[in-house]
């Protein structure tokens, strides 16, 4: 059926890369606007996308729970890859070691019998076989020094190991760069670049980038700094923000007034924020109406007291007034004359 298909449509297809290519196909003309060239190339990819499928189709599939599972044969066109072949590392120096004494890498087992707790532990990582942490009593042997801890030293060896195989592990990579072959995550964190073998050139950091991280670098310590040795030529750091008040310790003159002050700001923001709840307008609007209207009816009290008070009153003549003076001038002039 498949090649019955291939003769008749004149396809290539490789079911092992799911793919399909028509070698003789061409344009009988080619179409002037873009979106007729792109309707006639995907309704060609459409015949080729069937073609695939029907192939599919007539391979031997088997019944699984998800559905029927067709394997597929061997890939035919070798496709070009994406990315380049990475080079080979040298050997390191056990490998050439192991080499030239003819040892052979013997995979060990993961899980080991544990003679201590009779039970099955791992290799390595958390909770490992003969670890240090569950030996409750080391044994002591002839060669030990009186007076040494003999934890310590198991613990100083075992930080002397981990060094020594950092050591190793970094000089091997220094003999990989040296041959370009670095392993994918090292020149991912050590470039920051895309694996292509590629490398930009380093951009030059300018003056405000320098000042701005020894800025950081110098304010990142608990006393921000302060206590720091400063190079020559260092200046001081910048404090853009503000710096914070606090009220004196001791009391002096003025303690009861800034005390005051503050309490009345966090007192204002308290009500502030819940004005709508504590501000009843209804009620200010009726204080406002009654206190008016008490001062009105004091006005008009007042005004009339006055007015009656000056009904009341008895006036006084003016000849009586008149007549007091004149007396008194002539009492005056025979006082003179006598």
């Amino acid at each position: 059926m498949a090649e019955q298909q291939l003769q008749q449509d004149g396809y290539q297809i490789d079911i092992g890369n799911l793919m399909a290519y028509d070698p003789q196909h061409q344009f009988q003309s080619i179409p002037d606007k873009r979106e007729d060239l792109v309707k006639e190339c995907i309704a060609h990819a459409t015949k080729l996308i069937q073609a695939v499928a029907d192939n599919l189709f007539s391979l031997p599939s088997t019944e699984d729970a998800s559905g029927p599972i067709v394997p597929l044969p061997p890939p035919t066109t070798k496709l070009p890859r994406e990315k380049p072949l990475p080079k080979p590392a040298p050997p390191t120096k056990w490998e050439v070691f192991a080499k030239k004494k003819g040892i052979q890498n013997r995979k060990k087992d993961k899980v080991v019998f544990d003679e201590q707790t009779s039970s099955w532990k791992r290799r390595y990582g958390y909770d490992r076989v003969n670890d240090d942490n569950d030996l409750p009593i080391i044994e002591a042997k002839m060669t030990d020094e009186p007076g040494v801890d003999p934890f310590a030293t198991r613990r100083s060896e075992k930080k002397q190991r981990v060094e020594k195989q950092e050591k190793n592990r970094l000089h091997n990579l220094k003999e990989a760069s040296k041959v370009g072959a670095l392993p994918s995550h090292v020149q991912l964190a050590a470039t920051s670049l895309p694996i292509t073998g590629t490398q930009a050139p380093p951009r030059k950091v300018s003056k405000d980038e320098l000042q701005n991280v020894a800025g950081m670098a110098a304010t990142s310590t608990a006393s921000g700094g302060k206590f720091d040795k400063k190079l020559a030529g260092e200046k001081p750091p910048k404090h853009d923000k503000k710096y914070r008040k606090f009220l004196p310790v001791v009391e002096g003159s003025g303690m009861g007034s800034l005390e005051r002050q503050q309490s009345d700001k966090i007192l204002n923001k308290l009500m502030a924020k819940n004005s709508h709840e504590i501000f009843n307008v209804s009620k200010a609007v009726d204080m406002y109406n009654v206190k008016n209207d008490k001062k009105r009816k004091n006005q008009q009290g007042k005004n009339k007291s006055f007015s009656t008070s000056n009904k009341l009153k008895v006036k006084k003549s003016p000849y009586k007034s008149a007549s007091k003076g004149s007396s008194k001038k002539g009492s005056s002039s025979k006082s003179k004359s006598k």
